[in-house]
């Protein structure tokens, strides 16, 4: 570890980080000279089975390779926990410069079908976790002037995916937090962004291999490792990027996007006011053009990942 060290002399806690999109965040991290706190609960995709600590293998390996990291094992889905993974990050290296809300879980279900516990528990993990998180920073990073705040989003929420409303409304809420952080903590010097990440493990695991043809796509999905978010994720953090906050970016294998914002697009005027019937008159027929269809991420990122 150590040909670049863009980010050495910061600590920085990346959350759900025993595997997958956290891991290779995390990994990276600490090959560009931070010092890491490697935070994950353990367990399941669905939030189940506590028992494993992925998060110590992570650390093990970023250690193995000359870098500095420690693992914690506290829920982010709880103020007290989140505070108590700041607090390590300040205890054991002095200083806390940023946070990775990448912790999540996924708890599918048709709308219909879908269960208050199932709802809650995923806006928890990734809502109210990264919340918990970037509050948890804020005073340190007031104090300091300065502090860097990277949250995955996901198209699921930006564009759309069937059965996913708990995770959708949670990561359209991530979009609205990290917009929020951006706006009102500028005057500390501090930063906040999105990452809207593409990967295998995630997205793709339905995706049909029967035929030649259908095989050869499925392994060039395939290279859209988890490994692939992290070199934009490790770069916010860097000197390069301290005028970029309030930002949404996407990533997908070898393409970075920067995604757009809600803005204005079509309008309508009167100079009598509306009512509804001039409305139901006007108003829609004038807009349909513009309007959107119900797509879902895979009718807009209609390409192979290259």
């Amino acid at each position: 570890m150590g040909e670049m060290k863009i980010l050495a002399g910061q600590v920085i806690v990346v959350t759900g980080a025993g595997r997958g999109i956290g891991r290779g965040i995390a990994m990276m991290l600490a090959a560009s000279g931070a010092k890491v706190v490697v935070n994950d609960l353990g367990g399941g995709a669905n939030g189940t089975g506590m028992d494993s600590h992925p998060a110590d293998e992570v650390v093990e390996e970023i250690r193995a390779l000359g870098g500095e990291a420690i693992a914690n094992h506290n829920s982010v889905s709880a103020w007290d926990g989140a505070h108590d993974i700041i607090g390590a990050a300040i205890e054991t290296y002095g200083r806390i410069d940023g946070v990775v809300n990448n912790a999540g879980i996924l708890r599918d279900s048709i709308f219909h079908k879908m269960t208050e516990e199932d709802f809650d528990i995923v806006l928890n993990v990734h809502l109210k976790g990264s919340f918990n998180m970037s509050r948890a920073c804020a005073p340190h990073f007031r104090e300091q002037k300065s502090g860097c705040l990277v949250h995955m989003t996901s198209t699921s929420g930006l564009i759309g995916n069937l059965g996913q409303s708990n995770y959708m409304a949670a990561k359209m809420g991530i979009v609205g937090l990290s917009k929020s952080i951006a706006l009102d903590m500028a005057r500390y010097n501090v930063r906040s962004n999105c990452i809207s990440p593409f990967a295998w493990s995630r997205l793709f695991g339905d995706v049909p291999s029967e035929t030649p043809e259908q095989i050869a796509r499925l392994d060039k999905i395939k290279e859209m490792t988890p490994e692939k978010i992290a070199p934009l994720a490790t770069a916010l953090f860097g000197d390069a990027a301290k005028e970029v906050s309030g930002q949404i970016f996407a990533v997908r294998n070898n393409e970075i996007f920067l995604m757009s914002q809600s803005r204005p697009i079509r309008n309508a005027h009167t100079s009598d006011g509306w009512t509804p019937e001039s409305v139901s008159e006007r108003v829609f027929s004038a807009f349909k053009p513009s309007m959107y269809n119900l797509d879902r991420t895979s009718d807009v990122f209609t390409w192979d990942p290259v």
